[in-house]
């Protein structure tokens, strides 16, 4: 273990720009931010060429474990996200089982502390008679709440239940957005196509929007604390804002940033099947808007990996989801070259809107008193992202053969190095992070 660590001479953003100072860490807390720092550590970081930021937050992945280990677990998802720059997660209760209870909430933690390089935390799912344990269940993300099906078995989309988890929750409730009813009577519609661009037609925007307008109802009537995750419509984004209601936040993901329909269900099959879906060009451009607005607090990436032979089934018989947080910071830094995004803006939405979304204490920020959470980027590295490098036990990535600008270098968890340029140090584990009150 690496007792200090002195980044000299490093480029970060801070509140005044960015700037050129030393930064020390000792014990897994940055001590000391100063133009010149003398004191002695016992590992010295000189890379004028290289930006230090804070370590990606990722609140939405789905690692798998327990229960379908062969598409991604508490090791393999963790080492992926390190080398994409990701030092925290927060995994779905989708699991096998699902993480519904207290002590099955224990037992994933303690899974996690034993083969997570990582820091993490999980939210507990919501089922309809389980109100004593979202309630009673200590430190967790939040509540998890499927008001339409997705992956796994759980859901909630009965008035009565959803009323009195909205009533009684003292937790945040994040919720996966989608009218059960509608999609169940486009599936009655479109049942026996074969075709996956009708996956669009049955996970419709008319189901999702009926279903974040009654969220927001709830959220209004309630006052809890709502997320609404992997926002995908232009509509719902309306919405949102009609509302204007500040107990209420949104999240959206790279693929529904950088993919469209139809060409993506074209060119990549049911590789690009996810839920909810990939929409029409007009949609992302709304989507990009709402995070320059700051309509959209930030950007998660739904890692949900399945088997390369598992998603190319014929549709409708592939499993809906795909891999993306090694792929997520890569994707984003080459939009900053590209002049899309800031890098600030980025920084903003993958490390600091998830701190302030969920209340994450000590993290998100290169401060004094902070984890040090931190990732050296070259923001001029170019490579292309491949199947054949990915990490995540997927094997593949929706973004094979794409050419990005700008990568991260080193991964810092709590202090200690995790990754460097295509290295791990695996004796380095995570730690369970802390999530303030919520309400």
């Amino acid at each position: 273990m690496i007792e200090s660590t002195l980044f000299k001479g490093i480029s970060f953003l801070s509140s005044q720009g960015q700037v050129q100072q030393d930064v020390l860490v000792k014990d897994g807390k940055i001590v000391l931010i100063e133009p010149s720092i003398k004191e002695h550590a016992e590992q010295i970081i000189n890379e004028p060429g290289l930006l230090l930021m804070p370590g990606v937050i990722d609140p939405h992945v789905h690692f798998r474990d327990p229960g379908a280990t062969h598409k991604e677990d508490l090791y393999s998802g963790p080492k992926a996200a390190a080398a994409g720059g990701v030092t925290s997660f927060f995994e779905m209760p989708n699991t096998k089982p699902s993480t519904t209870t207290a002590a099955l909430m224990d037992d994933k933690k303690k899974l996690a502390s034993q083969k997570s390089l990582i820091n993490y935390n999980f939210f507990i799912g919501a089922t309809e008679d389980n109100i004593d344990e979202l309630l009673n269940v200590e430190n967790v993300a939040g509540i998890k709440i499927y008001v339409g099906s997705s992956t796994g078995s759980l859901l909630v989309d009965d008035s009565e239940s959803l009323q009195r988890i909205f009533e009684k929750a003292n937790k945040l409730i994040a919720v996966h957005s989608e009218d059960e009813a509608t999609i169940k009577r486009n599936l009655e519609t479109y049942r026996g196509s074969s075709d996956v661009h009708d996956h669009l037609n049955i996970r419709s925007t008319e189901a999702a929007l009926i279903c974040t307008k009654r969220l927001l109802e709830l959220a209004k009537r309630t006052q809890s604390r709502l997320h609404i995750c992997h926002l995908t419509s232009k509509d719902e984004l309306d919405l949102i804002n009609d509302y204007a209601l500040k107990n209420v936040t949104t999240e959206v993901s790279p693929q529904h940033l950088l993919l469209n329909a139809p060409d993506c269900y074209e060119s990549l099959g049911t590789l690009s099947q996810i839920n909810p879906p990939i929409r029409e060009r007009y949609h992302t451009d709304a989507l990009i808007n709402g995070l320059k607005n700051e309509q959209i607090s930030l950007i998660a990436t739904d890692h949900a990996p399945h088997t390369l032979d598992e998603k190319l089934k014929q549709f409708p018989n592939a499993p809906s989801g795909m891999p993306g947080i090694e792929t997520s910071l890569p994707l984003l830094l080459t939009l900053v070259n590209k002049g899309r995004f800031s890098l600030e803006q980025v920084i903003k939405w993958m490390c600091e809107g998830p701190v302030a979304c969920f209340n994450i204490q000590n993290k998100g920020y290169i401060k004094v008193g902070y984890d040090a959470d931190l990732v050296l980027i070259d923001l001029k590295k170019k490579h292309q992202l491949s199947n054949k490098k990915t990490l995540s036990k997927a094997g593949w990535t929706a973004f094979d053969g794409w050419n990005c600008e700008g990568s991260s270098v080193a991964t810092f968890v709590n202090g200690q190095m995790v990754f460097r340029e295509n290295d791990f140090f695996e004796d380095i584990k995570g730690k369970e992070i802390f999530v303030g009150l919520q309400r």
